[in-house]
């Protein structure tokens, strides 16, 4: 790897040089951007599934230890054929995630490189932050040797300074990546407090924690045609009470969501609450329901009205 000329010696920081960046990750979806924020974070703030395109939002999560502050935006994958509405904003907020960072975290998958790849080295190229490449997913790959040719094409292509091979799910090779991130960040005062975690309101994060459920149990027949929002959020005393809406586009995929006799999305309630539990430490009491907005991943109106879009 090379070396910064500014480097700190590792657990000896610049006396009084408070350090904070924007570092985004990028990829082509599913390549496991949210599973290495995850990771790096020590807890679980980002949705996951098997399901490409499952981050719709850029995320932040910030990670600090004493002078140092990684901002890092976990952005939805980029990938070139737009199609509907709600594509064209996920493209739109990963893209604009690479105008203002410091850091670019570009991820790939072993020694794969696809066109999707491609497409994404092009628009990371363009920015002028300090580029770095996670090569994710080397526990499936039983000769590592293998990533040395990937290697050679892309230092070929002079737009990455290092290379950091890593497994974000079994968490190997993270705390290099981690060390280099922070070794890299501007000297600038620190953006958020020290034990905070994400910029996000619990509001949200509740409402992608149900979202996550559906898209792990109705990945296959529901990929992207559902989302949720929260209509209500009462902290009381013992417990806390939410109510949330999941909009769908048919009445087929309504009755898919709910399920035999309600079953489905009772087993959807049921796994979302625990890991709300789990987010918020306190009991709580979640109450779905299913309703129907046709065609609200296409329409610019509907999309606004399920927060899709701002800032943009």
């Amino acid at each position: 790897m090379n070396e910064s000329p500014d480097k700190p010696q590792q657990g000896n920081p610049i006396v009084g040089s408070k350090r904070c960046g924007l570092v985004a990750l990028v990829g082509r979806p599913n390549v496991g951007k949210s599973t290495l924020l995850n990771h790096l974070l020590g807890q679980k703030l980002s949705i996951t599934s098997r399901k490409p395109q499952t981050t719709r939002h850029n995320l932040l999560g910030i990670d600090t230890r004493g002078d140092f502050q990684a901002i890092y935006v976990d952005t939805p994958g980029i990938h070139a054929h737009e199609g509907r509405g709600i594509n064209r904003h996920m493209v739109k907020s990963a893209t604009s995630a690479l105008q203002d960072v410091d850091i670019v975290v570009m991820l790939l998958e072993q020694d794969k490189f696809t066109q999707e790849d491609e497409f994404v080295l092009r628009q990371v190229a363009s920015c002028g932050a300090h580029k770095v490449v996670a090569l994710n997913k080397i526990d499936r790959l039983e000769d590592k040797q293998a990533l040395l040719p990937a290697l050679a094409k892309l230092q070929a292509r002079e737009v990455f300074s290092e290379f950091f091979p890593i497994s974000a799910l079994h968490g190997s090779g993270l705390d290099v990546l981690r060390e280099a991130v922070f070794e890299r960040l501007p000297v600038a005062p620190h953006m958020f407090d020290a034990d905070q975690i994400t910029d996000q309101s619990e509001r949200f994060l509740v409402s992608e924690i149900v979202r996550e459920k559906l898209m792990r149990q109705l990945g296959d027949e529901l990929p992207h045609r559902a989302t949720v929002v929260i209509e209500m959020y009462q902290e009381q005393p013992h417990i806390v009470d939410i109510a949330a809406n999941i909009f769908v586009e048919r009445q087929g995929q309504k009755r898919i969501v709910i399920g035999k006799q309600g079953e489905r999305l009772k087993q959807i309630g049921q796994a979302a609450r625990e890991d709300i539990e789990t987010l918020l430490q306190r009991k709580v009491m979640l109450r779905l329901w299913v309703k129907i907005k046709p065609n609200w991943t296409n329409d610019t109106r509907a999309l606004l009205q399920f927060g899709y879009d701002k800032g943009h």
